[in-house]
C-alpha cells in the first residue's frame, strides 16, 4: 500500500457551487459548531442536500450577505472567496 504526501494549497471555494459549514467555519476563524448556532438561529439561510438529514449548505450569495450585514469585508477571510 502506497501513501500519498499532500500538501493542502490555500482553500477557495469554487465559483458558483454552495459552501459547506466547515468552509465557513475555516473562513471565519471559528469552530463548525458556531457556524451551526448561526444557521439554527436563522443568522445564516441555508438549506440540506441529500437524503436523511442531508448536508447543509450555504449559498455563495447568502454567505456574502451576512458577512455584509456584521461589516465583515472578504479580505479578512481565511481562505478566499
Amino acid at each position: 500500500m502506497q501513501h500519498e504526501l499532500t500538501v493542502s494549497a490555500p482553500q477557495q471555494a469554487p465559483d458558483g457551487r454552495p459552501l459547506g459549514v466547515r468552509f465557513i467555519a475555516t473562513a471565519l476563524r471559528v469552530d463548525q459548531t458556531t457556524v451551526y448556532r448561526e444557521i439554527k438561529s436563522g443568522r445564516l439561510p441555508s438549506y440540506r442536500v441529500g437524503s436523511g438529514r442531508g448536508t447543509i449548505r450555504v449559498s455563495r450569495a447568502a454567505f456574502k450577505q451576512y458577512l455584509d450585514d456584521r461589516g465583515i469585508p472578504a479580505s479578512e477571510l481565511a481562505v478566499a472567496l
